[in-house]
């Protein structure tokens, strides 16, 4: 199971999540965000190894701007929140590999995600918000059982030290990885690693 640590912005801190050997970590480029990472520098990026995927997260960004951002931080991944259409995201795949995040509750239509099962490299699924993520409240996760294409998953929202142990009984062929953020701050975009430790203990 591949492990995503979102919602950096300090560079000790990262530092630090380094040393933990995720496989992707996230910085939010979405200035409403608590976690916007508006101070982010090169140097911190560059000193990230290369197996470690350096994902950006947008929410309705203008194709220039990110375009902008990707060859300044040399990024290795995109995270979409928005209303990006499948068209908008195929857009970007010859640049970075594309993560379209979706928010699910008991009426979301899966067939939704038919127009775009050519045009990204994972969905990520979580709770949904009107913030665009980051509530911190799981969804159910049986829900999972009506999604049926060939496009892997991450899993985001709510998930915490309390239910990570269920997260790992998830039975489904395209459960790819899982998305922490906010269960595991000690304030927005502060990650505390102590916890992040336990949760690698228990996901690998």
């Amino acid at each position: 199971m591949k492990i995503k640590i979102c919602g950096l912005k300090h560079p000790d801190n990262i530092k630090a999540i380094v040393d933990l050997a995720p496989d992707y970590v996230g910085f939010i480029c979405y200035a409403p965000s608590p976690r916007y990472a508006s101070d982010l520098q090169t140097e911190t990026l560059g000193l990230l190894p290369e197996g470690i995927y350096k994902t950006a997260v947008f929410v309705n960004e203008q194709p220039e701007t990110i375009s902008k951002l990707i060859d300044t931080y040399n990024f290795d991944a995109v995270q979409l929140h928005g209303n990006e259409d499948p068209e908008f995201c195929s857009s970007l795949r010859d640049k970075v590999t594309v993560i379209k995040a979706f928010g699910l509750d008991e009426n979301f239509d899966f067939e939704s995600l038919n127009e775009f099962s050519d045009s990204v490299d994972y969905f990520l699924f979580d709770t949904k918000t009107d913030k665009h993520g980051g509530s911190g409240t799981a969804f159910d996760w049986t829900l999972l059982d009506k999604y049926e294409l060939d496009v892997p998953f991450f899993l985001s929202g709510g998930l915490s030290l309390d239910n990570l142990e269920t997260v790992r009984s998830i039975d489904h062929p395209q459960f790819y990885g899982v998305d922490l953020n906010s269960k595991f701050e000690i304030e927005p975009g502060l990650k505390d690693i102590n916890k992040l430790k336990k949760a690698f203990d228990i996901l690998r």
